[in-house]
């Protein structure tokens, strides 16, 4: 781990560990939700992942309106994952336990990114 690395995203990269480790489960999700549901669920969690170190390596100086609109759209892709579990659970393939644990790696990820989008537009 990079000791320079914002704190965002280390929980983003436990986010998507956390979401591949739940979703590679075949017991918890079955052959038929792998290409509708789980691939989906695992491409935001990195897609979460991804656009926040975007932003972080972007310029807050140069490319301000490019660095605030790769956080916006983290928060947007953690909106999208939390559908997905919410799916997940109204399915019946996520016990309570399970998904309140997920929603609160997702809604720790999605503030710390608010947080981080107030402070860069001040």
């Amino acid at each position: 781990m990079n000791e320079k690395e914002l704190k965002v995203i280390i929980k983003a990269k436990e986010l998507a560990t956390h979401t591949f480790t739940l979703t590679s489960n075949s017991n918890r999700y079955p052959k038929k939700y792998r290409h509708s549901l789980v691939d989906r669920m695992q491409l935001k969690s990195i897609d979460i992942y991804t656009e926040l170190f975007e932003a972080n390596r972007t310029s807050n100086v140069t490319d301000k309106a490019e660095r605030l609109k790769k956080i916006t759209n983290a928060i947007t892709y953690c909106d999208e994952l939390l559908f997905f579990i919410e799916l997940s659970m109204n399915l019946g393939l996520l016990a309570d336990k399970s998904k309140a644990y997920w929603i609160e790696m997702v809604c720790d990820v999605k503030y710390m990114a608010i947080a981080w989008r107030t402070k860069e537009k001040n």
